[in-house]
């Protein structure tokens, strides 16, 4: 709530926030969806979230992954819609073993957000 009184009244068009999310879930992330998306009407706002509840309120979706080559690390984003995005969202619902029941709520809760 205090992100979102302070976005109302700054001038700044970007928006970044690191794990939004840590230490919340369920009802609270669903909130916060709410209120980023609230925001991101004005604004651009990148959220860095594990949080399907927080994911699936954005009109864009990136995946932003670390690779480790050779001892070195780097980082590659890729956006993601469609189909690709049901499986993010299914994903990040339970885990790496991505059944047709996460599929389908997946669909569910991408076309109602």
């Amino acid at each position: 709530a205090i992100t979102s009184v302070l976005a109302i009244r700054d001038t700044v068009p970007t928006l970044i926030f690191d794990e939004i999310d840590s230490g919340i879930g369920g009802e609270v992330g669903e909130v916060l969806g709410d209120l980023l998306r609230g925001i991101g009407r004005s604004r651009q706002v990148v959220s860095i979230t594990h949080l399907h509840q927080v994911a699936r309120k954005g009109d864009h979706h990136v995946i932003v992954e670390k690779v480790t080559e050779k001892g070195e690390t780097t980082s590659r984003a890729f956006p993601i819609a469609g189909e690709d995005r049901v499986r993010e969202i299914a994903r990040m619902l339970g885990g790496e073993g991505i059944s047709p029941s996460a599929l389908s709520i997946a669909r569910d809760l991408l076309a109602h957000s």
